[in-house]
């Protein structure tokens, strides 16, 4: 792992941008891919700043509110001194910033695999295609899940990815529902996830009961460095 620390920088204005392409960022990180069908390969990720979310088991809170303006060359500079093929965009919630677009198109041109995790609250129409989102469905558990943006489903394309992150077994019992009553174990990739520090066995012993289309996964890198570590 990985952490560089960033300094705003005045200047910039490569080629596309505008004098509005700003972002306001909480950390640029090279860790190790913790979740989804990437986990465990290198990664640089991208935290953005904000979130218009409040989940119950949120291990971000600190990207509410910590972070400092960055001009968009100045953030692609970052992420380039790491010399990785795969970029995360994550947040908080990446797409409150308008220049992300721009930004995930940018990393597009200059041949990163670029991942976008976003918490599915808010319109996945603008994104660039070549981007593969993966979209969270917030679970009652989360108190989040009257803010799901269910017309973003109609918008996935087969290589992006759903993850329900479960607290308990009313969860897993809401997600599976979902996942059945949409098909979307056979139109898209299926995560599952305990929150942190529950039951592994109880949810992995549930979805092979149940024969789910869906992949178990856990948090990798908080296994690695712990719970409360930053910039992995």
């Amino acid at each position: 792992m990985r952490k560089l620390e960033i300094a705003a920088n005045p200047s910039g204005g490569g080629a596309g941008q505008t004098a509005g392409d700003i972002l306001t960022v909480n950390e640029i990180f090279y860790s190790i891919q913790g979740e989804s069908s990437y986990a465990g390969l290198p990664c640089v990720f991208v935290r953005l700043t904000e979130c218009n979310l409040r989940c119950s088991y949120c291990d971000t809170e600190y990207a509410f509110y910590e972070g400092i303006a960055m001009p968009l060359d100045r953030v692609l500079e970052e992420v380039d001194k790491y010399r990785c093929g795969l970029v995360e965009i994550t947040g908080g919630e990446p797409l409150l910033q308008a220049s992300v677009h721009t930004l995930m198109s940018q990393l597009i041109e200059r041949g990163k695999k670029v991942l976008l995790e976003t918490g599915g609250s808010l319109d996945i129409s603008p994104v660039p295609s070549d981007v593969t989102i993966i979209l969270d469905i917030k679970t009652p558990g989360s108190k989040m899940d009257h803010q799901n943006l269910w017309s973003n489903l109609d918008l996935l394309k087969p290589a992006d990815e759903i993850k329900f992150v479960v607290c308990d077994r009313e969860d897993y019992e809401w997600a599976r529902q979902v996942i059945l009553d949409r098909r979307l174990g056979e139109r898209f990739r299926v995560l599952i996830s305990p929150v942190f520090g529950s039951n592994l066995a109880n949810l992995a012993g549930w979805i092979l009961e149940d024969h789910l289309q869906a992949r178990f996964q856990i948090q990798l890198h908080k296994i690695i460095w712990g719970a409360d570590a930053r910039g992995v």
